[in-house]
Formats: C-alpha cells, sequence, structure tokens
C-alpha cells in the first residue's frame, strides 16, 4: 500500500521486469483508488485502469466516450498514488489527432502510470465490446502511435496499442493493424473482441514474438479461455476490466434493497467488513501517527 510519507516505489521498471518473467501478468480492473487498494491488497502485481469501470464511477454512464483526457488523466493519477504496483490505464483514442495524442502521454506520463492503452475507434469511441464501432483508418493510428512514442520522457512508459478491427473488417485485418502498429513504435499488441477461440489463437499464432494482451471481459464478446491455454499461446498481460465493478453493482444492490425492505441495514451488517476493519485498510493509523508526529509544539 501506499503510504502518505513513504517513498515511491519505481514502477515502470518493475511492470517491465513482470512482463520479462516469461508468465501473463494478471491485471484486475480497478475504477477508483479504493478498488485499486483493494486489487493490490489481494496480491495483484499490477492493476488496471478500466475506462467502462471510470466511465460507470464517475459519470454513472456507459463507455461511449463520454470522459475528457483530463477527467482520465486525473482519475489515472488518484489511484496510481494509492497504489504501490504498477497502473495500466486506458486512454481511449488518445483524445483527437497526434498532437493531441502528445499532450494526453505527457499528461499520463506526468499522473505516473506504468503503461497507456491508445485504440483506433473512431472518437466518440464505444467499449470494446459494445455493437456499433467504426475504426480510423490505420495509417491514422500509425502516426498517433508514432506521436505518442515520441512524446514520452521516460523510455520505460509502455504504449499498448490497440485495435477494434475484427468488429469492423474482420480478424486477418485487425491482425495486419496490429503488425503495423508494432512497427510505429508499439511496446504492446492488443487486438479488441475476437469472437471466437479459433481467432484469439490466430491472433497468438501470427502476431507471435510480440508482446500481446487478453481482454478477459466478463461477459464480454470474446471466450474466457483458461489461464494456462493464455500462457500456451504467449499472451504477456491479461486484463480483468469490469469483474469488480459488476461484483460491486451486485452488492450494493443487496445492501440498498435489504434497507428498503427491513427499513434498516441491522440484517446484514455481519456481511460487511467491520467499521474499524475498513478505516484500518484505508490508513487511518497512518493518519493518526502522522497527527501526533507533526503535532503543534
Amino acid at each position: 500500500m501506499s503510504d502518505l510519507l513513504g517513498a515511491r516505489t519505481a514502477t515502470r521498471p518493475q511492470l517491465r521486469r513482470l512482463l520479462d518473467a516469461g508468465s501473463p501478468v494478471l491485471a484486475p480492473g480497478a475504477y477508483d483508488a479504493l478498488t485499486a487498494r483493494l486489487a493490490e491488497a489481494a496480491g495483484f502485481s499490477t492493476v488496471y485502469m478500466t475506462g467502462f469501470g471510470t466511465a460507470a464511477s464517475l459519470l454513472g454512464r456507459p463507455d461511449v466516450g463520454l470522459l475528457t483526457a483530463t477527467e482520465m488523466a486525473d482519475h489515472a493519477r488518484r489511484m496510481v498514488a494509492a497504489v504501490d504496483v504498477p497502473v495500466v490505464a486506458d486512454a481511449d483514442t488518445g483524445y483527437g489527432n497526434p498532437i493531441n495524442v502528445i499532450r494526453t502521454v505527457r499528461d499520463y506520463e506526468n499522473a505516473g502510470v506504468a503503461a497507456l492503452q491508445l485504440e483506433d475507434q473512431v472518437s466518440p469511441k464505444r467499449c470494446g465490446h459494445m455493437a456499433g464501432k467504426a475504426v480510423i483508418p490505420a495509417g491514422e493510428m500509425v502516426a498517433k502511435l508514432e506521436a505518442a512514442t515520441a512524446a514520452r520522457i521516460d523510455p520505460d512508459l509502455l504504449v499498448i496499442a490497440r485495435t477494434d478491427a475484427a468488429a469492423v473488417e474482420g480478424i486477418d485485418a485487425a491482425i495486419e493493424r496490429a503488425k503495423r502498429y508494432a512497427d510505429a513504435g508499439a511496446d504492446l499488441l492488443f487486438v479488441e473482441a475476437p469472437a471466437s477461440a479459433d481467432d484469439v489463437r490466430k491472433v497468438a499464432s501470427r502476431l507471435k514474438g510480440h508482446r500481446l494482451v487478453f481482454n478477459w471481459v466478463e461477459g464480454g464478446r470474446t471466450p474466457g479461455l483458461p489461464l494456462d491455454e493464455l500462457t500456451d499461446l504467449g499472451f504477456a498481460l491479461v486484463l480483468f476490466p469490469i469483474g469488480a465493478l459488476l461484483a460491486a453493482t451486485r452488492s450494493v444492490r443487496e445492501f440498498y434493497g435489504a434497507i428498503l425492505r427491513d427499513g434498516t441495514p441491522r440484517e446484514v451488517l455481519g456481511e460487511l467488513p467491520p467499521f474499524d476493519e475498513f478505516t484500518s485498510f484505508m490508513g487511518l493509523p497512518e493518519i493518526d501517527d502522522l497527527g501526533q508526529r507533526f503535532a503543534e509544539r
């Protein structure tokens, strides 16, 4: 956990070391600083800032391109400050042309993320597992990626290139786009929403030798392959973007339903973390110690 006065961990080299280790890096989706801390406390070595979850938590709206670059970068900054593990952050389309992408990369780098994800959708984008997507020309995305890699100051900041072309142009076209994006300097390749296990295997086979991302979208359009198969296929980073959001939605619905049914939450309090346990997890003992350390004398 990140302490208020603790030394910050250099998370970008840490993520590179994890990716070099040979096993897939598992990154659960977090939609705010609290869920990022919960992911770290559970033992995950990396956290994924989900754009889908960010739209839901900040706006209460679907992931259809409503959030701005500033809102997303600020959200990433808060999550990075809350944990000592690398944060991989969704940066949507880069929020404009290559010049806008330069600013986006600088803002995300200043926020402290270890990696950022750019996609080739037309803006306003849509969640990669929704219908109705459209993609920009591959050459336009190549220009964005070249701008992104030129913009980073820290060479350890990773750029993930995502293509949503599989649902629009077919899996073969998506793979060819990914190859072009690798040539443009992308560090990891992310073919979004392959519709079958065979398509997933085709992606892994034809992009062998590149670091690949698999999006294990809970309830999404891509089959949820077992981890051992993803390992054999050579995927370097596996995202679980929305499960925490869905789990929280179910739990909060049930809690609110209990209050409405019973008039108070007394009957379900035993299912919740105790108040003192939660405040301790959030860092209250550190706050109390700091209060004494810096008390007026």
